[in-house]
């Protein structure tokens, strides 16, 4: 049996530290495992309180998102119903601006009526004033011929 308790013996001096050591560092490696293992929890919560907030901001930002849509929409209408608005004003005007041409073209039609009236007026006052002149002349002349018949019968008489 000496050798049985040599063996032991040498195997307690030997293996017994050896294990106490692998012990101990596994201990701490333990500790160190609960650290990181405590951290990793703290960084889960933090991390799910994050994504939280993140679905939080999110329908935030789709309410946000929302209410713009609604508010464009609204402008949307408003446009278009000053757009046709407009367009009906634009026509209305139009119309307007066309009727008051016709009118236009219609007065200048007249006043060309009246013009050429005038001028014709004017034409026959010509012709007219030209033939009193001629008269004058005629007339003149045939006082000239009696002067010159009544010279002519005098000489003759005398």
């Amino acid at each position: 049996m000496d050798v049985s308790d040599t063996l032991k013996r040498v195997l307690q001096e030997w293996l017994i530290p050896e294990f106490e050591k692998l012990h101990h560092e596994l201990a701490e490696q333990r500790g160190r495992l609960d650290g990181i293992s405590k951290r990793l929890d703290d960084i889960n919560l933090h991390l799910a309180d994050q994504s939280r907030r993140i679905d939080e901001t999110n329908k935030r930002i789709d309410k946000v998102h929302d209410d713009l849509l609604g508010r464009i929409d609204e402008t949307n209408k408003r446009i278009d119903k000053v757009h046709d608005d407009l367009l009906g004003r634009m026509d209305a005007l139009r119309e307007e601006l066309l009727d008051r041409i016709d009118a236009a073209h219609d007065r200048i039609d007249t006043a060309n009526q009246r013009l050429d009236q005038a001028n014709a007026l004017i034409g026959r006052l010509y012709e007219v004033i030209v033939r009193r002149d001629e008269h004058v002349g005629l007339e003149r002349w045939v006082r000239e011929l009696d002067s010159r018949l009544g010279s002519l019968e005098r000489r003759l008489a005398a």
